[in-house]
């Protein structure tokens, strides 16, 4: 592996890092908003809607993280899980 190709491969790892961190905040608050409808009784199919689009958007991310290799796959999904706990804190902290 020569010093350029490690270098980009570690390049592509750090973006799917940031990237798994937005994608776990947006993905947490669509999880929100998907509680706060069901729990609303406002009916089934905004909740269902964002049920079906957060698992897709899960599957298409890991999947192209996946492509690329271990380490933007293992970067993003820590990432995701940062996300998660970032948003369960200002939850804790609202409540």
């Amino acid at each position: 592996m020569t010093g350029t190709r490690f270098a980009s491969d570690v390049a592509v790892a750090g973006v799917f890092a940031v990237a798994g961190l937005g994608f776990g905040l947006a993905y947490f608050a669509a999880l929100r908003r998907t509680v706060t409808g069901f729990a609303a009784g406002s009916g089934w199919l905004l909740p269902a809607t964002l049920t079906l689009g957060r698992f897709a958007a899960a599957l298409l991310f890991f999947g192209v993280a996946a492509s690329l290799g271990r380490l933007p796959l293992l970067l993003a999904f820590l990432g995701f899980l940062t996300g998660r706990v970032l948003v369960l804190r200002a939850v804790r902290r609202a409540a």
